[in-house]
């Protein structure tokens, strides 16, 4: 086309078709949207050449406000624009008014991705000249002048730059392009303006990813990682002098020049410190875009961006501090990146930030800890940083609630923060919330907070203060809510005044245990009966009043319910079973047979073992079902073959039962006794009778005819080889070698087994449960750790 003469315009022939109409997304203003069709005509007037071309034009619409009249505005438009043709007034009227009633007011709330207009132009890019893309060639020639000349040109292009349209007739300038980067890699230490007017015009590109290969090609990601380098280190050498001119005025504080020569440079450093954090700010976004790439974001953490970020945490200006903080939150992702995070301690930077008033920087801030809140370190570092009451005093905040609230329980996760919860604010926020819901589901965020901080004993008693356990429980059972149940069982767990208030719910808890019940309310509803231990507690009444003991029994055949409920059948069974007359009420009822045959069956369960164990023996404690369990039963074969378990739970569980039965029948105490001196003595045994002795060493061994000291017969019938202490002997092996260790020990009134072998045993504590360690229980505190 270019060859077409200027003089022969009869030639070309251009036709608009395809007008369509449409408002822009962000601004005031129409897109016209249209087709540009162009033909060459022959010397006859036949089409020789044809080409199209979608265009699009912007109407922007300054004058539009509330009180704008619509219908004179869309014929003003519709007269100036020859590319819409009069019979679309009424569309345009219709747009116009869509625009005028179009609400804004959610998008300070909506996350927004970083545009060329949100940057407010500083003194170095104002102008009071407006550019035009068609002098494009005119600007780009003044970026070879000298540095003032750079700036205008470069402010220009900028300028044409910050209006997205532009971006792409820019791009197919590749002179202009080449111009910009080669002045601000050679130019950019010479002048900031400069260095951030042609950065801020890579960013406009790089604010779009089909841009993001122009910007790399030219080297700009490195370019601004080292400008901000060297940034940096000015603005260490400026604290430093800053520093000295400080020091020298203090000593010296009648020499009024140093005063004033103070001042001066405070003021310079303000200056210069203003269009830094300007040029760190536009570098990091256009970083921050081009971060994209994974690759791309791979190199820069080579030239360690994260350490670089984490310094500029210390900055006060919120705009750098938001770019930074987001950075960091879109690089935390990564293990690599979130491990250079806690070896710069960010978080203890990072915590200044919270609360802040800038409700954006916040919210961000507040994203970046709950990503590093997965690290159990990073979760230290926060807590030693004060994070918890402050995380704690923003529930109040509707804006962060949810963050606050997810951050405070990857917190509550592990044990050593629980008891700090106690002294916040957090629990009585956490009641309002939960008292606010109504009947309404809760939050899963909210109610799983409340059950990790009900595993504090200091924290169960302010949750269940005043009216919050009753309230708690109404709505646990009138909705069947299981989360709020299981809430109430670990406040359950606690022995002192907290399990008292339980004597009032027991009835509402019993009530639910039945089959038409959901099994997993069901099971939070039996581990809260079971851990009620309470001495006034009339088990008997309540297992005769809500008839529990048929649903009990028939729960424990294998293979009748979900292993989890039968497990808490089993704890169940174990609790009641510590009043006399409810183990004989369970004993007639033939559920030791069934826990025998449950054990068969979960054999390879310790949990299951460990329980059942347990329920065996409280059975053995008492005189009424003692008979049962040692005459009627074969629980104390299975009892001597786990006395040797692996867990230690079970084998300290099963001593205690055997030690009881050995006091009790003297048959199986014998048996009892001699695998235990079988047990202990194994090795001595074998290597007695194995071990071929040396001819050196026969002597000492065997007689002058040949017979050994010890005799030819079963060792383990020689009674004198039993343990003694003290001129305690027991001849027929009744009692244990851990008796007698005990007993030298001083330890045998602690053991919470017996106190002597004649006296009245004393009951001893359930076993843990899988369902988590007792929270009373110190097993991860260390000695100096401040306990509730």
């Amino acid at each position: 086309m270019d060859s077409l003469p200027a003089g022969d315009p009869r030639y070309l022939k251009r036709k608009v078709k395809g007008c369509t109409l449409d408002v822009h997304p962000t601004e005031k203003a129409l897109i016209v949207q249209y087709e540009v069709e162009a033909t060459i005509l022959g010397e006859l007037g036949d089409p020789m050449v044809g080409e199209r071309k979608e265009c699009q034009k912007m109407i922007r619409l300054k004058s539009l406000n509330a009180h704008t009249d619509t219908s004179s505005l869309a014929r003003k438009v519709v007269e100036e624009c020859r590319l819409i043709h009069p019979s679309k007034l009424r569309e345009v009227e219709q747009l116009l008014f869509y625009l005028q009633n179009r609400k804004h007011a959610n998008d300070n709330q909506e996350k927004k991705r970083v545009s060329p207009r949100d940057f407010t132009p500083y003194a170095g890019v104002e102008l009071d000249e407006v550019a035009s893309i068609n002098s494009i060639d005119e600007y780009v020639e003044l970026l070879y002048e000298d540095v003032q000349e750079k700036i205008r040109g470069a402010t220009l292009i900028f300028q044409l730059a910050r209006n997205p349209d532009n971006l792409e007739e820019l791009m197919q300038n590749e002179a202009a392009l080449g111009a910009l980067a080669r002045v601000l890699r050679e130019d950019w230490k010479q002048s900031v303006d400069l260095a951030t007017t042609i950065t801020y015009i890579f960013f406009c590109f790089s604010s779009f990813s089909q841009f993001h290969g122009l910007v790399t090609h030219f080297k700009i990601g490195a370019l601004c990682m080292n400008i901000i380098e060297h940034e940096l280190k000015r603005y260490d050498l400026w604290q430093d002098e800053l520093q000295k001119k400080k020091k020298a005025y203090e000593e010296s504080s009648e020499n009024q020049n140093l005063k004033k020569e103070h001042e001066k440079s405070f003021r310079k450093y303000q200056s210069l410190l203003i269009k830094q954090e300007q040029l760190l700010r536009v570098s990091l976004c256009l970083l921050l875009n081009l971060a994209e790439d994974t690759r791309t974001e791979l190199k820069m953490r080579n030239k360690n961006i994260v350490h670089t970020l984490v310094k500029i945490l210390d900055r006060e200006d919120e705009e750098l501090l938001l770019v930074v903080v987001s950075f960091l939150k879109k690089l935390s992702i990564f293990l690599e990146n979130k491990n250079d995070m806690a070896e710069t301690f960010a978080v203890e930077k990072l915590a200044r930030l919270v609360p802040c008033r800038h409700e954006e920087l916040l919210s961000t801030t507040l994203r970046l800890l709950l990503n590093l809140s997965f690290d159990t370190s990073l979760r230290s570092q926060m807590v030693q940083a004060g994070l918890a009451p402050k995380l704690s005093s923003l529930l109040a905040d509707e804006g962060q609630r949810q963050l606050s609230m997810c951050i405070l329980y990857h917190i509550s996760m592990d044990d050593r923060f629980k008891s700090m919860f106690a002294d916040t604010d957090c629990i009585p926020q956490l009641m309002k919330m939960v008292f606010a819901c109504g009947e309404e589901e809760m939050d899963v965020e909210l109610i799983s907070l409340c059950i990790n901080l009900a595993a504090n004993k200091s924290n169960a008693q302010l949750f269940c203060a005043g009216n919050g356990l009753k309230m708690l429980m109404k709505r646990a059972v009138k909705l069947k809510d299981v989360l709020v149940m299981k809430m109430i069982r670990n406040l359950s767990q606690h022995n002192g005044p907290t399990k008292s208030l339980f004597l009032d719910h027991v009835g509402d808890l019993a009530a639910q245990i039945s089959e038409e019940e959901a099994e997993e309310f069901v099971i939070e509803c039996l581990g809260t009966l079971a851990n009620l231990n309470i001495p006034d507690l009339d088990w008997a009444a309540v297992l005769k009043k809500y008839n529990l003991v048929p649903y009990l029994k028939d729960r424990l055949k294998p293979g009748s319910a979900e292993d989890d409920l039968i497990l808490e059948v089993v704890i169940m069974i174990g609790t009641v079973s510590m009043d006399d007359s409810c183990a004989a009420m369970l004993a007639k009822s033939g559920i030791i047979p069934a826990l025998i045959e449950l054990l068969n069956a979960q054999q390879e369960d310790d949990e299951f073992v460990c329980q059942i164990v347990y329920v065996f023996y409280q059975m053995v404690f008492h005189k009424a079902t003692r008979d049962v369990i040692v005459k009627d039963t074969q629980a104390p074969a299975y009892l001597i073959d786990l006395m040797h378990d692996n867990n230690a739970e079970i084998r300290k569980v099963c001593d205690n039962t055997l030690d009881i039965i050995t006091e009790y029948d003297e048959e199986w105490g014998k048996k009892i006794q001699t695998e235990k001196f079988r047990w202990y003595n194994g090795q001595w045994l074998e290597m007695v009778e194995n071990r071929q002795m040396d001819e050196a060493g026969e002597h000492f061994l065997y007689g002058e005819d040949g017979e050994s000291f010890i005799g030819n017969g079963d060792i383990l019938e020689r009674a004198d080889l039993f343990y003694s202490a003290d001129g305690i002997l027991s001849a027929d092996g009744a009692i244990s070698p851990e008796f007698y260790t005990d007993f030298q020990n001083g330890e045998l009134g602690q053991t919470g087994y017996m106190n002597s072998v004649s006296e009245q045993f004393v009951p001893a504590d359930r076993p843990v449960s899988a369902y988590g360690f007792r929270p009373g229980e110190q097993f991860f505190y260390n000695l100096n750790t401040a306990s509730r």
